[in-house]
């Protein structure tokens, strides 16, 4: 039996994991935290369980990309997911007018939305999201078809800068800037994130949005069952302590307590800055450290975690997003005298979830400079200052919250809170990025890092090579997959598993 051991235990590490479990390799995944899941796991707070992220999810209604994945490994029917309202899967408010978008699923769906506020520009819309949906479909990945293409060619607008692509289709300034609102979930920025990345979030979610129904977690323990039953392990509190190699090829890991695992592959799934320094200096080329080192990460976050007082909030089955300004949209991850200038506002599903909700998230993009002067602390010991700091900016939320829901402080009973150096020591991610490297048109060489290295049984996969989030990364670990197994094995397994259904 093929044997892999995979270094993290995130959504990435898990869902190559699964994948190789599906097709008979012994699996075993270090996993430094208590439990497993990366961005999916859960903490515990006044009684009651908070997601670490913001969980709304593309691509698992039935028939899409990620559903399709989840047939392919056996546990599609036992996600529980909400769908999120057709009429309305997200609504936008901006502060500077006043004004609420609501967008409703679909290509229709959008168009429509946004036609009632900007009737001239009908024509416009529909052309940008034919435009949107072109640029996904040079992707063949995204729609989990084979592909023999090593270097594929692409159209011109598939590498424009996302802000410049917007504005080939939409003449009207406002509105080039409503429909770039999803910024926060791929750290969107201008003049750098290219079109291609915000046509797949874009369409993605435009397809129908979902949710997690009590708590992310119960997904990474889907994916670590798939892994188990085929006689794996993931073994958790027990990270990577040290990576041995020699002449380009890895002899062992060593873990955190002392034990030595030898395989025939090795993956690693943590950030690729995290992973250098397990390994001593000679196992990678100078120049690909410094690659590594030297490519700018996506900005990061400030969340604040509520508990509601009893049936006093109502569940709100869409995100909400908030935003200052229309033309700040695409400067998040610039520093600003004020803060913040938007974020996203959601109530999670429960189980059997009523007419009220029991807590919310607010998640508002934040760069790591705010907390540098920090950096060097750790958790429990950043000092009163750090404590104040973080009161301050979570009232700033608290208090925006207000404008959209008169009354939400009353109903707030509790409140918790995380800021970049939290993301940073959770996930063990580069000054707390959110979305992993930061994506440039400009460079496209530096912004996309492949999944092979240098060393020739060692592997990478996540949200660190190619696109971030719940749908980029099953998807890298696909071509990570296939880095082993060949080109389109997987595609060709999951799409003959998915006919048969």
């Amino acid at each position: 039996m093929k044997t892999t051991v995979i270094i993290g235990g995130g959504l990435g590490g898990l869902f190559a994991g699964a994948i190789l479990s599906r097709e008979g390799f012994k699996v075993t995944v270090l996993e430094k935290n208590d439990t497993a899941g990366g961005g999916l796991q859960n903490f515990r707070r006044f009684g009651m369980k908070f997601d670490t992220g913001m969980h709304v999810i593309g691509g698992m209604r039935p028939g899409g990309n990620i559903y399709r994945i989840c047939e392919y490994l056996g546990i599609a029917d036992k996600v529980q997911l909400r769908d999120v309202d057709d009429d309305c899967t997200d609504s936008l408010y901006f502060a500077e007018d006043q004004t609420t978008y609501h967008i409703k699923k679909g290509k229709e769906g959008f168009v429509s939305s946004l036609t009632e506020h900007f009737p001239e520009e009908r024509t416009n819309l529909e052309a940008y999201v034919d435009a949107v949906y072109r640029l996904t479909d040079e992707t063949d990945l995204f729609y989990l078809r084979p592909s023999n293409d090593v270097f594929p060619v692409h159209s011109e607008e598939f590498n424009l800068a996302a802000d410049a692509f917007i504005a080939k289709y939409i003449q009207n300034p406002k509105l080039r800037n409503v429909v770039a609102y999803m910024n926060p979930l791929y750290g969107g920025m201008a003049d750098a994130t290219p079109a291609y990345v915000h046509a797949i979030v874009s369409v993605l979610y435009m397809q129908g949005a979902s949710r997690f129904v009590g708590g992310s977690d119960r997904f990474a323990q889907l994916l670590v069952s798939v892994i188990e039953s085929a006689g794996g392990e993931v073994r958790c509190n027990e990270g990577a302590e040290w990576v041995e190699v020699n002449d380009r090829h890895v002899d062992y890991v060593r873990s955190t307590k002392g034990n030595e695992y030898r395989a025939d592959h090795y993956i690693s799934a943590i950030h690729p800055c995290a992973l250098l320094p397990l390994l001593s200096e000679k196992a990678f080329p100078k120049a690909y450290r410094t690659r590594l080192n030297d490519i700018p990460n996506a900005y990061s976050a400030f969340s604040v975690y509520v508990k509601f007082k009893p049936e006093t909030f109502p569940y709100i089955n869409h995100s909400e997003y908030y935003m200052t300004r229309y033309d700040k949209v695409w400067h998040f991850g610039e520093h600003h005298d004020t803060w913040p200038l938007g974020f996203l506002f959601m109530t999670p599903p429960e189980d059997n979830q009523g007419k009220y909700a029991d807590k919310a998230i607010i998640t508002a993009p934040m760069i790591f400079d705010e907390v540098e002067k920090w950096a060097q602390t750790t958790v429990g010991r950043r000092g009163k200052d750090y404590e104040l700091w973080k009161k301050e900016q979570a009232q700033k939320l608290l208090e925006r919250i207000e404008e959209i829901h008169p009354g939400f402080n009353a109903c707030v009973d509790k409140v918790n809170t995380a800021s970049p150096l939290t993301i940073r020591d959770y996930y063990g991610a580069k000054e707390g990025t959110m979305c992993g490297f930061s994506k440039d048109y400009k460079n496209t060489v530096l912004s996309q890092l492949p999944v092979v290295t240098k060393v020739d049984n060692l592997l990478l996969t996540g949200q660190y090579n190619n696109l971030p989030g719940f749908c980029g990364v099953p998807l890298t670990a696909i071509n990570t997959v296939e880095a082993i197994l060949g080109r389109n094995y997987v595609i060709g397994r999951l799409n003959s598993i998915h006919e048969q259904l």
